[in-house]
């Protein structure tokens, strides 16, 4: 018996679902503690700007929640909440490559995401009529990640 053989299909589902939900948790981390650096030069300054800078700070956060809802299909998929499946190897390498693109595409987006934001409330700053453009801005960025998400869960109902 080979080594990928022994190892199984259901570690390798469970490592793809796994990698979706912390990459993207990670790259929220990274996000919205870039935001709130930037964020919080702006409230020590301008307190009353918290709400817009809260949310701002907010949107790098929401990959995290994409690769939690896609840890959660796949586990249903595979039949986690029924009792311990059985998968092939190949079984199991589909659903690890279902889970990829929101494993990838929620931790880049979300450190892009963060990135976007702080440069968001640097216009909050300056131009605090302008707060929205900024937002607009995080939200092209969003996109992407609501792509990523997209691609994994057709995946995840095509298996």
């Amino acid at each position: 018996m080979s080594f990928l053989e022994s190892f199984g299909g259901l570690a390798l589902a469970l490592l793809g679902s796994g990698l979706a939900v912390g990459l993207s948790c990670v790259g929220s981390a990274k996000g919205t503690g870039i935001a709130g650096e930037a964020g919080s030069g702006l409230l020590a300054e301008q307190p009353e700007k918290s709400g817009k800078v809260m949310v701002l700070q907010l949107l790098p956060g929401t990959q995290g929640l994409y690769g939690l809802v896609v840890w959660f299909f796949c586990l249903i998929r595979i039949g986690m909440l029924n009792g311990t499946p059985d998968l092939t190897v190949q079984q199991g390498l589909q659903y690890f490559v279902a889970c990829m693109p929101m494993a990838l595409g929620g931790l880049l987006s979300a450190i892009a995401q963060g990135r976007v934001a702080a440069g968001s409330i640097g216009i909050l700053a300056k131009k605090p009529n302008d707060w929205s453009k900024g937002l607009i801005l995080c939200g092209i960025v969003e996109f992407y990640a609501i792509l990523s998400l997209l691609a994994s869960m057709l995946m995840l109902l095509w298996l």
